[in-house]
C-alpha cells in the first residue's frame, strides 16, 4: 500500500469537474492490506483512542508524505503546513465511517475507489487499489 499526497489534479483549472484539487491517497493494495488498514484504524482509533501514524505501519510505503489520523471534537479532514506533513482528524463517529467504507475492500480484491470522508475541506482523502477515480 502506498501513500501519497497530489496537488493540482486539475491542472491550474485545465481540467473541469474535478472533486477536490488536492488530495492523500492510499493506493496500490489488496485486499489483505486493506483489512490490516481496517482493524488498524478500528482498534487503535475507535477502541484505544490514540493517534495513528500511518508512515510507520509496515505495509504502508509512503512516496511524499506523511499522515497522521487523529481523534477530533468536529470533522476537520486532513491538513497541513508544508505539504509533507498531514493530520487527519475526524471524531469517534468519522472513523467509524471510514471503517465501515474499507470493509468491502476487504472482503475481495476490487476496483473502483471511496473517498474516506465527505466534508467541505480542500484536501480530499482516497482509498484506490489502482490509484485512479
Amino acid at each position: 500500500m502506498k501513500l501519497e499526497f497530489l496537488d493540482d489534479i486539475s491542472n491550474g483549472g485545465k481540467f473541469a469537474g474535478v472533486v477536490t484539487d488536492q488530495l492523500v491517497r492510499l493506493y496500490n493494495f489488496d485486499k489483505l492490506q486493506a483489512g490490516k488498514l481496517r482493524q488498524t484504524i478500528q482498534r487503535e482509533i475507535i477502541e484505544k483512542n490514540v493517534t495513528l501514524n500511518l508512515s510507520k505501519l509496515e505495509f504502508i510505503e509512503t512516496i511524499n508524505c506523511s499522515l497522521i489520523l487523529r481523534l477530533a471534537n468536529i470533522e476537520i479532514g486532513i491538513t497541513t503546513c508544508d505539504k509533507i506533513n498531514y493530520c487527519c482528524e475526524l471524531t469517534k463517529g468519522g472513523y467509524q465511517n471510514m471503517v465501515d467504507l474499507l470493509e468491502p475492500f476487504c472482503i475481495q480484491n476490487r476496483s473502483g475507489y471511496q473517498w474516506l470522508y465527505d466534508i467541505d475541506t480542500p484536501i480530499g482523502f482516497l482509498f484506490s487499489p489502482n490509484g485512479d477515480w
